[in-house]
């Protein structure tokens, strides 16, 4: 087989259908369209319309909503750290931050911090200054006796008092 001798498969590329071409063509005067009508004229988006019966999308009721005050944290997990301790991307003997953790690779940038979780195994004693940490992981972490520093404080519990 050479170069020039490269082919598509028969039948891989059809060619486009040229509507409006007479009535031998099999698409010709109305082009498909059929006969009058909004959907036979040019610049028609009715997506939803039902016929002027009220649309799906307007019975159905609404739920939920989005918290635009919602953090957003990236994630790193342990076993991913320690992938990148043992490859040399981080030091384990100077304190590892979240701008470190970014610049490793081991969490995508984010605009609020990264947040360290317990999936995975740490095996190197490390120190980590990071946004936010769950249970799991600053317990793995303090069992080798390295340290987690959250620089975010926790939300405050609602408190009765307050009612």
């Amino acid at each position: 087989m050479k170069l020039n001798e490269i082919r598509d498969n028969a039948g891989a590329r059809k060619n486009r259908m040229r509507v409006g071409r007479g009535i031998g063509s099999g698409k010709g005067k109305t082009s498909g369209r059929g006969v009058k009508g909004q959907t036979s004229r040019t610049g028609v988006a009715i997506k939803g319309f039902e016929g002027g019966q009220m649309p799906l999308h307007r019975r159905l009721p609404k739920r939920g909503f989005t918290n635009i005050f919602a953090k957003d944290y990236a994630v790193a997990n342990l076993g991913k750290v320690q992938q990148a301790i043992e490859s040399g991307k981080l030091d384990a003997s100077q304190p590892i931050t979240g701008e470190i953790l970014v610049a490793a690779g081991v969490a995508q940038n984010s605009r609020d911090g990264v947040r360290l979780l317990g999936k995975g195994a740490l095996t190197t004693k490390a120190s980590f200054v990071v946004a936010g940490a769950s249970a799991s992981a600053i317990a793995a972490v303090e069992a080798l006796g390295g340290t987690v520093t959250v620089t975010v404080p926790p939300k405050a519990e609602k408190s009765e008092a307050a009612e």
